[in-house]
């Protein structure tokens, strides 16, 4: 029987007026692997905090094992500013001891990129005061991971993440033998990682086995049995304010024994639930334009992140947009607004962007810059809309609106500088729906929102009629929401991904090996757009007559050649197979890795010269 590293015995906390935790008893054993969900304020990195020794409960006690090897990744670091990166996260390890430790190398490659930490202005002799909170959040997770550990605690560890890096953290928590306790609304890496799930509601943790989608479906049966012994409740509260009704006036002491009895049956009935209601409001309607991209030419200052793009975004297109940091997805999204917000006025550096007449555009930024920290939640509200038609003659007040979204009366009347980051992005999200919008671009929608915000949100998307692009880590998300997925992999293009975020982890791994990647030409747009494909020398449109006047005899020989290179493909993709058993089973012998590692390189760019060319034969077939 494993033994308990941490125990929780009758835990409570509070802050000022408000319960948090009220009797917790807990236990963390050997290889438990713990996932912590719950709403946003209702005590999650309060629990990990005591259990953790981090912050004190009010009462119980914790108790750790002795000696208990114990990491922890707050939300807010402690890393020195004026040390260097290497400093904090190799210490004093010799580059030859460390450049020879297999986790090591592991770590830096996966969070950073590379042993050289590409991206940082002196690799590992950055230093780390004038980095960015991402940057630093790389920084500490690195530094705990490389440690040795009974037992890791992580308060939302894929934050600042790309799609690679959470991908790559999932893996390797799932390979080390350390316990682990994490909070985060990451839905996909819960599902990845854990193997039991406390929900922290309402001052009480429940517990779950499994990962995130056994604890959808045991909450789903947990919640429908309370809700049967809750309409027995009810029935039986009736049946007594019915007795009371019916008595005597002059029996006081029964019927007051009576009111007292009913009022314990409704006691402990919790509030109303703060449901976000998300409704349908975009009833604008689209013409056949949106966004129509021609030779178009995107810049960051003089940094060239697209060129020659053409590509469109047609009337109820649901797109997502993953990539390397800095590629240009946000860049991109900027251009398109301010081309739609001018009227077509302002253009990107080359190119044009044609927008739709029709077009009423929505855009959550990153940032939630738009919002007056000064403005209460209701003024903020009712400066957008004071009443919304439902339609059928039913209309709502600003009021209202707000309650459906979690702020209650008192709620709406704290200034917007004092709300939680999940709160204010809950907050522009519902303003941009009220204003009708039937385009909405969303730059990071899931930061900072609870998982039950973010299903709500989802359940908002999936009847929502416009035109929407999304740019998210968060796979769960994207995966639920979109239809398609494009890549900007840092070359100067747009592709479109069939098989959407796992071909793009494939496409970033086949980079890793064969290094960085070349700008080449624009990829083709969507399946069934009209665009033409465009000459990136000379942003023409390429005749099409050849490719109609093509004999019969070549579709056949593009047969043959399709068949022989699929077999090709297969061999190649066992030899590589074959070729990572082997590096990971010479890992200490460096002359060898790197003969193995050449060959792979070799491999990788015959199979992407392979796979270009099935493509163009399958086009022309």
């Amino acid at each position: 029987m494993a033994t308990n590293l941490v125990n929780l015995e009758a835990v409570g906390k509070v802050y000022g007026t408000r319960t948090l935790l009220d009797g917790i008893s807990l236990g963390v054993g050997e290889g438990d692997r713990i996932g912590v969900v719950g709403r946003n304020g209702d005590g999650k990195t309060t629990l990990v905090r005591i259990l953790s020794r981090l912050e004190p409960a009010d009462t119980g006690r914790v108790t750790h094992v002795g000696g208990l090897r114990l990491g922890v990744l707050t939300q807010h670091d402690s890393l020195d500013p004026a040390a260097t990166v290497r400093h904090e996260v190799i210490g004093d390890l010799a580059d030859h001891e460390w450049a020879g430790h297999a986790r090591i190398r592991d770590i830096l490659t996966g969070l950073f990129g590379g042993l050289d930490l590409p991206g940082f202005p002196q690799g590992l002799d950055t230093v780390i005061g004038p980095l960015s909170g991402g940057e630093r959040r790389r920084i500490a997770l690195a530094k705990l991971l490389i440690a040795e550990q009974d037992l890791i605690v992580l308060d939302e560890p894929t934050n600042h993440l790309d799609v690679e890096g959470i991908s790559w953290l999932a893996g390797h928590l799932r390979a080390r033998r350390s316990a682990l306790v994490c909070v985060t609304h990451d839905r996909w890496f819960l599902d990845q990682v854990c193997t039991r799930m406390w929900d922290v509601q309402r001052a009480a943790v429940h517990e779950y086995e499994g990962g995130y989608s056994d604890y959808v479906f045991a909450r789903a049966e947990r919640e429908r049995i309370a809700a049967t012994e809750e309409a027995k409740r009810r029935n039986l509260v009736r049946k007594e304010l019915a007795w009371l009704r019916r008595g005597a006036p002059a029996r006081t002491s029964k019927p007051r024994f009576r009111v007292e009895a009913a009022n314990e049956l409704i006691a402990d009935v919790p509030p109303p639930r703060d449901a976000a209601e998300l409704m349908r409001f975009a009833n604008s309607r689209l013409g056949k334009t949106v966004f129509d991209l021609e030779d178009v030419t995107v810049q960051a200052g003089p940094k060239v992140l697209l060129k020659h793009l053409t590509w469109q975004l047609g009337p109820g297109d649901r797109t997502a947009l993953v990539g390397v940091n800095g590629a240009g997805k946000t860049s991109l999204l900027r251009a398109l607004a301010d081309a739609a917000y001018s009227g077509g006025e302002e253009q990107p550096a080359g190119g044009r962007i044609r927008v739709g007449r029709t077009v009423k555009l929505a855009y959550l930024s990153q940032e939630v810059a738009e919002l007056d920290p000064a403005c209460r939640v209701l003024e903020a509200v009712e400066r957008v809309r004071a009443r919304v038609d439902l339609g059928g003659g039913r209309e709502m007040t600003a009021s209202q609106l707000c309650e459906r979204f979690g702020f209650g009366k008192e709620k709406q009347w704290t200034p917007v500088g004092d709300l939680s980051g999940g709160e204010r992005r809950r907050l522009q999200i519902l303003r941009l729906l009220m204003d009708e919008p039937n385009v909405l671009f969303l730059d990071e929608p899931t930061n900072d929102l609870d998982i039950e915000t973010l299903t709500q949100l989802e359940d908002l998307l999936d009847g929502w009629p416009g035109s929407l692009v999304v740019i998210s880590h968060d796979r769960y998300f994207v995966e639920r929401t979109t239809d398609r997925v494009y890549a900007l992999l840092g070359d100067g293009t747009l592709r479109m991904l069939p098989r959407g975020i796992d071909e793009y982890l494939e496409r970033r791994e086949r980079q890793r090996q064969t290094g960085p990647p070349a700008r080449t030409a624009p990829a083709a747009p969507a399946p069934g757009r009209a665009a033409p494909a465009v000459s990136p020398s000379t942003g023409s449109a390429d005749s099409a007559a050849p490719a109609a006047a093509k004999p019969a005899a070549l579709s056949r020989a593009a047969r043959k050649e399709l068949q022989r290179i699929e077999r090709r493909l297969e061999r190649i993709e066992e030899r590589q197979t074959a070729l990572h058993a082997e590096m990971a089973a010479h890992a200490t012998d460096f002359e060898k890795v790197a003969a193995l590692d050449t060959e792979l390189r070799e491999l990788t760019g015959e199979r992407d010269e392979l796979e270009t060319r099935w493509l163009e034969l399958a086009e022309e077939d």
